[in-house]
């Protein structure tokens, strides 16, 4: 049996002899409005800057997750997390727009000429180049947070109490 109130979802736990217990998981609809006001601000035709979206990524996520730390979450925020990535790659990728830009720029990252080349051409979607081992080498996390970009995983272990307690303390030993 589970209940629902202000976005919280109260399940009971799995773990073998405990009964009665629950835990807080975020609601179907808290993940579908995260999901949509990720997607409208890294839609890749809206005219921001990257910087811009960010930014505005921040906010959302800080905001959402601050909300929701309460919750056991860890193991769902993965997904969305490497969405918004692969997402944040399809903006890079259409803002690069002529073929030769993103010749270029994949060059810039370390790409060798000839692969540049081909997947500069490519007749793939955009979608499926932004989830290509090419760009998922180049456009890493580590180059997304060099621009400002923070993990909503990192920023949840952050600041969800579960994480932050300082651990038990232990007994000081005695030496004999």
């Amino acid at each position: 049996m589970s209940f629902e109130i202000l976005g919280f979802r109260f399940v009971p736990t799995y773990i073998k002899g405990e009964k009665g217990k629950y835990q807080t998981v975020v609601s179907d609809k808290g993940w579908d409005k995260l999901k949509r006001n990720l997607k409208t601000i890294t839609k890749k035709t809206t005219p921001k800057s990257f910087d811009e979206r960010i930014r505005q990524l921040k906010e959302v996520c800080q905001g959402w997750l601050n909300y929701f730390r309460m919750a056991s979450i860890y193991g769902k925020l993965k997904d969305p997390d490497s969405w918004v990535r692969n997402r944040l790659r399809l903006c890079i990728w259409h803002h690069w727009k002529k073929p030769e830009r993103k010749r270029k720029n994949l060059i810039r990252l370390g790409v060798p000429k000839g692969q540049a080349y081909g997947w500069s051409r490519s007749r793939k979607g955009r979608w499926a180049i932004a989830q290509s081992p090419i760009l998922v080498t180049t456009i890493t996390l580590a180059r997304l947070q060099k621009r400002g970009y923070e993990s909503m995983l990192d920023y949840y272990c952050k600041v969800a109490p579960h994480y932050n307690e300082p651990l038990y303390a232990r007994p000081a030993r005695t030496v004999v």
